[in-house]
């Protein structure tokens, strides 16, 4: 008896703590979504610290319409959907071949892929600013026929630092995976490229979408490579967009509040939609059975 309620008690305080930081998690987020409701103008009457006598859309409809911001989620698009994807399939490639084949780089090959990951972007900014300003595009992608100051130029730096952390997740979810599945296709007489992606590639599907539901977030929400990489306003995504709705001599709040609420939709929309893939991918293989 003395267990149970021992045990009833230390659930309880638990219980307790975690709503307690829910409580303290969630209030930005509240306090963001009230600001963003609220008109400048109720803000200079009562206080910016004050419970809102107004509450309507309209710093939605500046931010969205007026500001245009619909453009620069345009941009975060054309460059979160080509990084994830080809990262993703790169990625699964790679994994396949180091988890699958044996040979003498195996391991090395996956330690490389995994140590670039452990680069801090600041450390490496300097060579690759270097390295775009250098590299030549055609006329088409970038009128100075310079790398730097492209989309793509953006992509391919997701690409790049997303691939190490990829590739790991990957090559150890396929691990879990019975190579008798392999041995099957190889016996059948499946090329290389069959093996891939008709046996391996949907046995992969959990795993790809909890990853992309992840580097869509990081690549969705990045900040520092898009305004290094990226000069022209026009270009950017929404994160780096965001400054557009800041003013020369002073800055509506909730007018930036309603464009943060906008720029965190997008990320909310994905993760619900692929919740259980996202649940499963992270719960497979951690039980045996």
């Amino acid at each position: 008896m003395v267990t149970g309620k021992s045990s009833k008690v230390g659930n309880s305080i638990a219980i307790s703590i975690l709503f307690v930081f829910s409580l303290v998690w969630m209030f930005p987020i509240f306090w963001t979504l009230l600001q963003s409701l609220r008109p400048y103008g109720d803000v200079l009457k009562y206080g910016s610290v004050s419970w809102p006598h107004t509450l309507n859309l309209h710093n939605y409809w500046t931010a969205l319409v007026q500001s245009q911001m619909w453009k620069y989620f345009i941009n975060s698009f054309e460059v979160a959907v080509p990084a994830v994807l080809i990262t993703l399939f790169l990625a699964s490639m790679v994994a396949f071949v180091v988890s699958r084949y044996s040979f003498k780089f195996n391991v090395g090959l996956l330690m490389l892929f995994t140590a670039g990951n452990l680069l801090p972007p600041q450390l490496v900014f300097i060579p690759i600013f270097r390295l775009y300003i250098h590299t030549w595009v055609p006329n088409f992608i970038n009128s100075d026929g310079v790398l730097y100051n492209t989309q793509l130029g953006l992509i391919l730096i997701h690409v790049a630092l997303q691939m190490g952390f990829a590739t790991f997740v990957l090559s150890n979810y396929l691990k879990t995976i019975p190579k008798e599945i392999s041995e099957s296709a190889l016996v059948d007489g499946a090329s290389v490229w069959k093996h891939y992606y008709v046996v391996i590639l949907p046995l992969l599907r959990p795993a790809l979408a909890s990853l992309g539901v992840l580097m869509t977030t990081w690549i969705y929400n990045d900040f520092f490579w898009s305004v290094a990489l990226l000069s022209s306003g026009d270009k950017r995504p929404i994160t780096a967009a965001l400054s557009n709705l800041q003013g020369e001599f002073f800055t509506d709040y909730n007018l930036l509040a309603a464009g943060a609420t906008l720029a965190f939709i997008p990320t909310l929309i994905v993760f619900f939609t692929l919740r259980k893939q996202f649940v499963s991918g992270l719960t497979l293989g951690s039980t045996k059975g």
